[in-house]
């Protein structure tokens, strides 16, 4: 069905339409001065949990009070994030597609924002999920979510970017197809909050006739969502107010950027064998309509005297390679808007940097000059870092990268690094030696440190050949005792000043698990597994062991006089 209608629609515009959009396109916008706006209050958002991907890009799990649910928002951080700890920056933040997916934003997943913002100096906030939301306020709870994404973005979310993450209030936002109606309805319904609005493929004109009717289809392809649960029956009143169309006049002040295709089959399409026409007909259908809703958006821009900068392409479709095209090119009205260099500042690699990175050539550019770390010197590349000091010169980057930076980096408890990022002997994973530890990395297990007295036990029993295997978490303090822990692919490390480092290992670690584990009547384990008769093993604790064998399963004995009548017997 939305095949042969976009057939029936890109016909019209293949014979003559576009060339008349694009005969009299809106002139960029000037910077205006943004109406004033209140210090955002804290909405009671906490993190649950944050990841460093890379030493410039975070995963941040945020506990949303109107949502009710962790959401996850994926940040890459602005260039000279590592080199001035002090600084702020402004944000630009860049909204997903009706297909949002709950594990990346598509702006990572589908084209390469992460290495081309390197060497721009904003932070990049990526909200991750949201499919069909269109980033509102809904209604009604549908298909099993309880959509408050206007209330998260604008409330509960603006405090721990301040607060965490170095990010100020001096803000744009862009997005592409859904993301775009909801970068123009985020701004109207939230003034002074952007500077920057733009719309990449958006649905600029949501209550014309018609369209309630198209965006609930597409809201159903898309994940099965019901539009009437998100703004009720298209006359209700919410549906226009999330109308870009209605809300345009909120907009004066605004740098604003609209652009879209004609359907029409354009240099990052399959050519079907019908002339003009792609193989993509859905991506036909919906870029016509955006095509539509924003040229009728642009023309009451323009009646009220609200100036913007408007790109309707002569071709292309609704698809990743022309919003990646659309975003370079409005990267100088968004730095412009929010006050940065639209280019890099000139920076040269030399001295013992320089001979690293002439032989890593993997690591790309620099980003910036050398600045002083703990214990020693950095510089940023676009792809890593590298440091040097008295230990030597080494590159560490990617996911050892982030872990790194999550550690603290330099002046963190790993210290300076003592080598460049080399295989194991297995050939499955990667490291890197610090001066206080090392960091392992695996596609399954991730990348994590390793240090103290649980890496030197770890190193007597092998390393990642030994019995435990590479780590899976990260050390952390146990929670009610002195001591620490550290999960590994097939037990956990335990140390404590009192019984020193231990393995707990397979179905003993089970059964040490059920009994509370450090805070039940076991404590802390004494031992490493020892081998008995019958193919058994045991570990003992300071409150008594656990025996495992083949024939009984796993059990635990606590001190005491039966402990002490059974040891007896031998």
């Amino acid at each position: 069905m939305l095949s042969a209608l976009a057939v029936s629609l890109v016909l019209p515009l293949a014979g003559g339409l576009t060339a008349t959009a694009i005969a009299a396109p809106a002139q960029a916008a000037p910077v205006q001065t943004a109406p004033v706006r209140t210090q955002i209050a804290d909405a009671g958002a906490t993190v649950s949990a944050v990841d460093w991907i890379t030493d410039r890009r975070v995963a941040v799990w945020v506990n949303s009070p109107s949502m009710g649910i962790p959401i996850q928002v994926q940040i890459l951080l602005a260039r000279d994030w590592n080199k001035t700890p002090q600084a702020t920056f402004p944000s630009v933040w860049m909204l997903d597609g009706m297909r949002a997916t709950d594990t990346e934003n598509g702006w990572t997943a589908e084209t390469d924002a992460e290495s081309w913002f390197a060497d721009k100096n904003v932070n990049v906030i990526l909200p991750v999920g949201g499919q069909s939301s269109f980033y509102s306020d809904w209604a009604e709870q549908n298909n099993g979510v309880n959509y408050k994404w206007e209330t998260f973005l604008m409330k509960e979310l603006p405090p721990i970017l301040e607060r965490d993450w170095r990010s100020n209030d001096t803000r744009a936002v862009a997005g592409l197809s859904m993301g775009g109606t909801a970068a123009m309805t985020l701004s109207a319904r939230n003034p002074g909050f952007f500077k920057f609005a733009g719309s990449f493929s958006g649905i600029l004109s949501t209550t014309t006739l018609g369209m309630p009717q198209a965006i609930g289809y597409a809201m159903q392809d898309a994940g099965g969502f019901d539009a009437g649960a998100m703004w009720g029956v298209p006359s209700s009143e919410l549906w226009a107010q999330h109308d870009p169309y209605v809300l345009a006049e909120k907009l004066k002040g605004m740098s604003l950027y609209v652009s879209s295709g004609s359907g029409t089959a354009g240099e990052f399409d399959q050519q079907s064998d019908i002339p003009g026409i792609s193989t993509n007909y859905a991506g036909m259908g919906l870029e016509i309509l955006s095509r539509l809703t924003s040229q009728t958006f642009a023309t009451k821009l323009n009646k009220l005297g609200i100036p913007a900068s408007i790109n309707y392409r002569p071709s292309g479709t609704h698809s990743w390679a022309y919003w990646q095209f659309e975003l370079k090119q409005a990267w100088p009205q968004i730095a412009t808007a929010l006050g940065v260099d639209v280019d890099k500042p000139a920076c040269s690699v030399g001295g013992n940097i320089g001979g690293t990175a002439s032989a890593n050539g993997w690591l790309g550019d620099c980003l910036t000059s050398e600045y002083d770390v703990a214990g020693g010197r950095a510089q940023d590349f676009r792809f890593g870092r590298v440091f040097t000091s008295d230990s030597g010169t080494f590159p560490v980057a990617g996911a050892v990268g982030g872990a790194y930076a999550g550690n603290g980096g330099p002046a963190g408890a790993l210290g300076m690094p003592l080598s460049g990022e080399l295989g194991t002997p297995d050939g499955r994973g990667r490291y890197n030696s610090f001066r206080n530890g090392m960091i392992y990395w695996t596609p399954q297990t991730g990348a994590h440190a390793v240090r103290g007295a649980i890496l030197d036990e770890w190193a007597r029993q092998g390393y990642e050949g030994g019995p435990l295997g590479y780590p899976l978490r990260d050390e952390v303090q146990t929670p009610s005792k002195p001591g620490a822990v550290q999960g590994f692919e097939i037990g956990a490390m335990y140390f404590s000043p009192d019984t020193g480092t231990h393995a707990v290992m397979g179905k003993i670690m089970e059964k040490y698990g059920q009994t509370g584990w450090e805070n039940g009547a076991l404590g802390f384990a004494k031992t490493n597994e020892v081998t008995v008769r019958d193919g058994g093993r045991f570990t003992e604790f300071q409150g008594g062991n656990i025996y495992w064998s083949p024939a009984t399963g796993a059990w635990s004995i606590l001190n005491g006089q039966i402990f002490d009548a059974w040891k007896s017997v031998g």
